[in-house]
């Protein structure tokens, strides 16, 4: 029997499982449809595997399937996470925990399943009364004492997509060794196991108590409310994206004393079609063009979108011309603290224990800000999983200030343990209002920071890579960039390589040493002679491979700055070229 028929073997004997009188009848349907197509390749792309927890917890395109987000995959990934819960809560005399959604098709359905599985296995669940942000579901973990939570959310993926974000007593993301011992007990989990009755004495509805408490702690970050009151009409433009944030980043923005918040109407519109655009996701310009329609027409300082969860936010603003850029994500991470570091300092706020985090992929600016400043900063995987065990481990010793990564994500505070788009916001409001009471906008902020840090330029290259032969292809692309690493990028010269999965640290001499880091990742780094950076990992939640490349230069004044960036464009080319991309 050759591979293909062996597959499709084993993905028809899976499939019949799917038809027992477990599942519901549409289901059924549809994969019979499956087993009868004489194309099979639907059947393998559905069944070929068991979705499974990956850096971002279960993500998978709904449907009906192994391989597929539904009620059945959905059930037993909760039946395996109460599992472990009681065995990991032995000891306790109630376990608790919260479950949230977004805006998503199906979010509500797949919400209330899990309250239903959690409360029929004894957990009492706190389940929202509608969709809300996924940082707001990391502080009510933490606020109501929970042992663990699940948002039900794909983040900013298609609309095809669902997902379901695993979180623990910390309010973070589910990190080790929890992560490998729920995926253990999930996978002992059969579809009778799973107790779909729920207890309706054990599910509590929350929603508006919790809301205030997080837009009260929220308003705590504010560090400067009297320069507010100052620019309290700044001219702010919003969009939510049809998703979570239209419930709370508005409300957050006027609490903090911003009187002149316009919403996009279109996008106000609750909707997991999101049909006024192409793809959710605010790190698309294209996300944006109906905020910026709007901006243009009320002479707007700032534009602010989040994406479907409310946990990334993406903005642009006005140049030197008076024309609207966009601001990428690792150019957000760099205001948020500059910003912050800066009126720390000017407050006599900052500690000498103070730290800030970013991850490895994010612009090497922030070490140099950091190290001029005198602050600690730390580097971490892309995930704030990880940003949030930094959080933890100094609990008590050493204050986190903030932190993000380039994929537009940013905490400013320890309260939440995931990246806010809600708190985000709400200091870019403030950021802009500070900007605006010395004569400056967003953009001269950042011309000032290039100026005084040094200009860099950051690009992400997605190869996107679907299915199970896309799987193997990119497995393959890693192993050839190990067993033969590039000895120079765009022409210049490699000086040290970075393998996560090794632990090593290579340089050009010879020499090695090991990098310290809480666990191994499948994740490569290129460093050159002339300062660029050249990462490449598999994503955890996509059938995709990235390329995050950072490219340096000196900029002397702001009339540098477009000269810097088409020499920046044309060293990308070069790196293109260089990784035969």
């Amino acid at each position: 029997m050759n591979e293909n028929a062996q597959l499709i073997a084993q993905c028809e004997e899976k499939a019949q499982q799917w038809l027992s009188p477990a599942f519901d009848e549409e289901t059924k349907n549809a994969v019979k449809q499956m087993l009868e197509n004489e194309d099979k390749t639907e059947l393998i792309e559905c069944f070929y595997k068991d979705l499974e927890f990956g850096t971002g917890g279960l993500r998978g395109i709904m449907g009906a399937g192994s391989n597929r987000m539904n009620v059945y995959t959905v059930g037993m990934a909760t039946q395996g996470f109460a599992n472990y819960l009681k065995k990991n809560f032995a000891d306790r005399d109630e376990i608790s925990v919260v479950v949230c959604h977004d805006c998503r098709n199906n979010s509500r359905l797949y919400a209330e399943t899990v309250a239903n599985i959690f409360s029929a296995n004894g957990i009492k669940a706190y389940l929202f009364d509608d969709m809300r942000p996924t940082p707001e579901c990391s502080f009510a973990i933490r606020e109501l004492k929970c042992q663990a939570g699940v948002n039900v959310t794909a983040s900013h993926n298609p609309k095809e997509y669902n997902g379901y974000k695993a979180y623990w007593e910390d309010g973070a993301q589910v990190l080790a060794p929890h992560d490998t011992g729920i995926i253990d007990e999930v996978n002992k989990v059969t579809i009778d196991d799973v107790k779909f009755e729920g207890n309706k004495d054990l599910i509590v509805t929350i929603g508006e108590e919790i809301d205030r408490i997080y837009l009260e702690r929220i308003k705590e970050i504010c560090i400067d409310p009297e320069m507010i009151q100052r620019q309290k009409d700044l001219k702010i433009v919003y969009t939510p994206l049809h998703g979570t944030g239209m419930t709370m980043i508005p409300r957050s923005i006027k609490f903090w004393g911003f009187e002149n918040v316009h919403c996009v109407e279109e996008q106000m519109l609750k909707s997991g079609d999101f049909p006024t655009v192409v793809s959710p996701n605010p790190e698309n310009g294209e996300a944006l063009t109906l905020a910026l329609r709007d901006a243009k027409a009320m002479g707007a300082d700032i534009v602010m979108a989040s994406d479907p969860d409310a946990d990334r936010v993406g903005m642009a603003c006005k140049n030197d011309k008076g024309e609207w850029i966009l601001i990428n994500g690792n150019q957000t991470c760099l205001l948020f603290l500059y910003y912050i570091i800066t009126n720390r300092k000017a407050t006599g706020k900052m500690q000498p224990t103070d730290f800030i985090v970013k991850t490895i992929v994010t612009t090497e600016v922030i070490k140099q800000i950091a190290d001029k400043q005198n602050i600690e900063m730390r580097d971490c995987y892309t995930g704030f999983k990880w940003i949030a065990r930094e959080i933890a481990l100094s609990e008590g010793k050493q204050q986190y200030i903030g932190g993000g990564e380039e994929s537009y994500g940013f905490l400013a505070q320890d309260f939440v343990r995931d990246k806010d788009a809600v708190s985000a916001c709400s200091l870019l409001a403030e950021i802009c209002a500070y900007a605006k009471d010395q004569g400056k906008t967003l953009y001269d902020l950042l011309m000032d920071i290039y100026m005084e840090y040094g200009f860099s330029n950051e690009a992400t290259i997605n190869v996107v890579k679907p299915g199970k032969s896309g799987a193997d292809e990119i497995k393959q692309m890693m192993t050839n960039f190990r067993s033969n690493p590039p000895k120079e990028l765009g022409g210049s010269p490699v000086a040290v390589w970075k393998d996560y999965q090794t632990l090593q640290l290579t340089k050009a001499d010879g020499s090695q040493a090991t990098i310290d880091m809480p666990t191994t990742s499948n994740v490569l780094q290129w460093f050159c002679e002339d300062g660029t950076k050249v990462s490449v990992r598999p994503s955890g939640t996509e059938p995709k491979i990235k390329f995050y490349v950072e490219i340096k230069d000196n900029m002397k004044s702001p009339a540098d700055y477009e000269a810097c960036v088409k020499a920046a464009a044309d060293k990308l080319e070069a790196i293109k070229k260089s990784l035969s991309l």
